[in-house]
């Protein structure tokens, strides 16, 4: 089974409770991992959602994602950041940023638009 990522900072949590609500039926299919605070919502809005928590992003779980897409345990992560907030551990989420995107993220992310796009 599939492993997906959900991290989602400051203002986005409730962001990202509304995309796992709307993508419920296509999640059930992976292991869903995520940060503990938005794993907690993610938990308290889809109860029926297995979602394993890390710790907390300040607290070293943004530092546990970027180590399960080094070792590839992690195939997908939906990282919600919010650009207009200051975050205390800035250095972990620039480094989870890197690592997510060194397996060809951008490139995956510009074939879906253009597939989406297509009549």
């Amino acid at each position: 089974m599939k492993t997906i990522g959900l991290i989602a900072h400051g203002r986005m949590k409730p962001l990202m409770v509304d995309w796992v609500k709307r993508h419920h039926d296509s999640l059930k299919n992976f292991k869903l991992i995520a940060t503990g605070t938005t794993g907690g919502l993610v938990r308290e809005a889809c109860p029926e959602l297995a979602v394993e928590l890390l710790k907390s992003g300040p607290l070293g779980g943004d530092q546990q994602a970027g180590a399960m897409i080094a070792e590839a345990r992690m195939q997908a992560l939906i990282f919600l950041t919010d650009p207009l907030t200051a975050m205390p551990h800035d250095v972990d989420v620039k480094a989870l940023t890197r690592l997510s995107t060194l397996d060809a993220c951008y490139v995956a992310t510009a074939d879906m638009v253009i597939a989406m796009l297509q009549p």
